[in-house]
Order: C-alpha cells, then sequence, then structure tokens
C-alpha cells in the first residue's frame, strides 16, 4: 500500500473520532500521571481495530514521544536493571505476540479490559513486594511485561509494580521505566515488521495520532500541580476504569 492511499485509509478509519478522543485522554493522563496511557487507549481502540493494528497504532504513536528523554535517561538509569528487564522482554514478548494473532478479536478486546482493570487496581491499592528485590524477580518482571505488552500492549505497569519496592533514587526509577517501554516499542515494532505484520495504514494512523497524544501530553504535564498529585492520580485512575469497562461485553 503506497503512502497516500494509507492516509486515504487512515482517514476512513470507523470510529477515527473515538481513536482521536482516546490519544487526546490518554495524552494527558501521562502528562499529569506520569503513566497509563496504554490502559486509557488500548480498551478503545481494541473497540475500533483489529488486535495486531490497534497494538502496532499504540506503538507508533508512543515511539516519537520519549526520543528527546533518551540521553538523559541513559545518563541516570541502572544499566543492569535495565539490560535485566530488557533480556527477560525480549525471551517472553514472541510469545505474547503469538497469542495476539491467535486471539479472536473479541476476546482481545475483553482480555484489554480485563488486564486494565487488573492492573488499576494493583496500582490504586498500591500492592508491592516488600522483600529484598532480587535479580531473578527483574528478569522475571521483564518477561511478564514483555509477554502482557505483545498481548495487550500494556508493559508498562508489571514494572512499576516492581519499582514500588526498589531501592534506586526517583530519577533513576524513571529513567529505567522509560528505556524499558522504549525497548518495548523497538523490539515489537521490529519484531512486526520482520513478520510482515506491520502494515503501512496502521503506522500512518499511529502518526496521525501521536499529533494530539503528544499535544496533550504537554498540556498534561503542564497542568500538573506537585502538591495535588493525590488528585491527579485519582482523575487518572477514573479515566482509566471508565475506559476499561467501556471494553467489557456489560457495556455492549
Amino acid at each position: 500500500m503506497s503512502m497516500p492511499d494509507a492516509l486515504a485509509g487512515a482517514l476512513a478509519t470507523p470510529g477515527l473520532v473515538w481513536l482521536i478522543a482516546a490519544a487526546l485522554i490518554a495524552g494527558l493522563v501521562r502528562g499529569f500521571a506520569g503513566f497509563g496511557s496504554a490502559m486509557v487507549f488500548m480498551p478503545v481502540a481494541a473497540q475500533v481495530l483489529p488486535p495486531v493494528s490497534t497494538l502496532a497504532v499504540l506503538l507508533v504513536m508512543e515511539f516519537i514521544g520519549p526520543l528527546p528523554h533518551l540521553p538523559r535517561a541513559l545518563r541516570v538509569a541502572h544499566r543492569g536493571d535495565i539490560l535485566r528487564l530488557l533480556a527477560g522482554m525480549v525471551v517472553a514478548l514472541p510469545l505474547g505476540l503469538w497469542l495476539l494473532v491467535s486471539l479472536p478479536v473479541e476476546l482481545f478486546r475483553y482480555g484489554v479490559s480485563a488486564v486494565s482493570l487488573v492492573m488499576l487496581v494493583a496500582l490504586a491499592a498500591g500492592l508491592r513486594y516488600r522483600g529484598t528485590l532480587r535479580r531473578w524477580m527483574v528478569y522475571a518482571t521483564g518477561a511478564l511485561g514483555g509477554f502482557l505488552g505483545g498481548t495487550t500492549g500494556l508493559s508498562g505497569p508489571p514494572v512499576i509494580l516492581l519499582y514500588m519496592a526498589s531501592p534506586h533514587p526517583a530519577p533513576t526509577i524513571r529513567a529505567n521505566l522509560l528505556l524499558y517501554l522504549g525497548g518495548v516499542v523497538g523490539v515489537t515494532l521490529a519484531m512486526l515488521g520482520m513478520s510482515g505484520r506491520l502494515e503501512a495504514l496502521a503506522v500512518v494512523l499511529g502518526l496521525m495520532l501521536a499529533v494530539p497524544f503528544l499535544g496533550a501530553n504537554l498540556i498534561g504535564g503542564w497542568l500538573f500541580d506537585p502538591d495535588r498529585e493525590r488528585t491527579y492520580r485519582t482523575v487518572a485512575y477514573i479515566v482509566i476504569a471508565v475506559s476499561a469497562l467501556s471494553g467489557l461485553p456489560l457495556f455492549d
């Protein structure tokens, strides 16, 4: 498919208005809460697009935003943890992608919503491991994130939960999360491309949605007030819950 044809197809996508709205809200949530964009976007997009296209659009949409932050992240990240997380991810991601292409469309949609709700409950409840972090736990968390990233696009929450128990300072945690998620995006796009499943239409649609997503991200960051962090997190939890519930059969 040529780029003009892909652009025309993207503009004619049924439910495009809902995708733009989901990208805007996901960007706002990411901007003022620092997490949750995939948990907002995926349950909505899964109601509009096929499974592989849904994942590809999310990955392309989120690919550009972190690039300016990579040099600083590389300076302050914990290199050992990053390598362990990425090693686990590379092992488990292909299994997640295999399951993604094997799942019926409806099961994918409901699975994305269910995983979003489970992760939301874990984050909101502050669930965390309170013992000593072992190396095998970091490998396992990277693998779980890779598997979930391949099947649902939700690779971040397991790593966030892991680092709730981490002794690392906040800048290192943020850098590790950014680099890990960047690795997931890059490896997943490469695997989809090598398998011939990365369609031009999904790439163009992802680039289109990156504009409202990044714009809303900047606005969300500008609106953020550290003194009201709990309020912002509560709003993010509510938005994620509404998005996840909308994809369940209860609301068909």
